[in-house]
């Protein structure tokens, strides 16, 4: 059984790391920040449809901070959705703004509706934290899926990724009769091959959602991870792998089910190419992403000194044991493609 740390630490985005995002533009400077937006005054226990507890409490601000953070957050929005277009703000405004206690980010959830037809949307903020802002953007540079984030000294902006929750699915959809379960099964082995290659942890069932798109003769499934917090900091190599999180036994027994050996290799080898594909046409950015990377320090000794050795055996590859920090090691993954 995987066992994740308890508490990771937070790790501060260094200077570089920051020079980083604002080449690539996610550094923007935020009309609200997070401890803004610890300045409520009020909360109160937000339930599902259902009637549970959803871990999530809704704020409520003085007349004065409402009124500002309004006009703030739909500004923040609009530089998420149209590169800072505000020609459309009039017609949204901000419904809700939740807070979660729970996890290590203690994020605000911030929900915007289009006034014309009752439409809603949420994006994120967040403490910044060096592991999530290299989980995000080697998400962006490396998986099928493009995510947008803005950094502003003490903020992190993310928006949001729709999907079903995956263990939700796992419990509502998976013994359904419309579900392809071949094609779900593909994709759980090259969703396990995108996280162990690029080094994300922690991918048990509520921390990734299932997108389902409809085909011409039938469905396609992608399933997207949502918490980047445990990016490259954790020692165990199948840390990394959803395969062996019992979270994922369902999705685990349906790809043994359907499966044969030579199918899952015949799925990892494709996936390793369309990586290796986003590696070439991203070259310049993912080089300049992992030279700052590689002198960061977004773990412990102990446990990168764990993961090399790991890795060495592994893949038979005793270069492992030459790198010096989890940048190192994510390089030499890479590089295996």
């Amino acid at each position: 059984m995987n066992s994740i740390s308890k508490k990771k630490p937070q790790f501060k985005i260094s200077p570089a790391l920051r020079k980083y995002l604002k080449q690539y533009n996610r550094e923007k400077n935020l009309p609200v920040s997070y401890h803004d937006l610890l300045k409520f005054e009020f909360s109160a226990h937000l339930c599902d449809k259902t009637g549970r507890d959803t871990l999530w409490e809704t704020v409520i601000y003085s007349e004065e901070n409402a009124i500002k953070f309004d006009a703030g957050l739909k500004l923040i929005y609009a530089m998420l959705k149209t590169e800072g277009d505000t020609s459309g703000l009039e017609h949204l405004s901000v419904e809700r703004v939740d807070y979660c206690t729970f996890g290590n980010s203690n994020p605000f959830r911030i929900r915007i509706i289009n006034n014309l037809n009752d439409n809603y949307d949420y994006f994120y903020v967040k403490q910044p934290d060096a592991s999530r802002v290299y989980g995000l953007e080697l998400e962006h540079i490396l998986s099928p899926n493009q995510i947008t984030f803005l950094v502003d000294n003490n903020t992190l902006i993310e928006e949001h990724i729709a999907g079903i929750p995956g263990d939700q699915f796992i419990n509502v959809y998976l013994g359904s009769g419309h579900t392809n379960k071949i094609r779900l099964a593909k994709e759980f082995v090259k969703f396990n091959e995108r996280c162990f290659i690029r080094l994300l942890g922690d991918m048990r069932s509520y921390n990734y959602v299932v997108e389902i798109t409809p085909d011409f003769d039938d469905v396609q499934y992608r399933i997207r991870a949502i918490d980047f917090d445990q990016q490259s900091y954790e020692g165990k190599k199948t840390l990394y792998m959803p395969q062996f999180f019992k979270e994922n036994n369902e999705l685990i027994q349906l790809c043994i089910k359907m499966m044969t050996p030579e199918t899952v290799n015949q799925y990892q080898k494709e996936e390793h190419s369309f990586i290796a594909r986003r590696l070439k046409a991203e070259r310049q950015r993912i080089k300049d992403l992992l030279d700052v990377m590689n002198t960061d320090e977004i773990s412990i000794p102990e446990k990168t000194e764990q993961l090399k050795k790991q890795l060495a055996l592994h893949y038979n590859n005793n270069q492992y044991l030459k790198c010096k920090s989890m940048g190192d090691i994510l390089s030499k993954s890479l590089k295996e493609l």
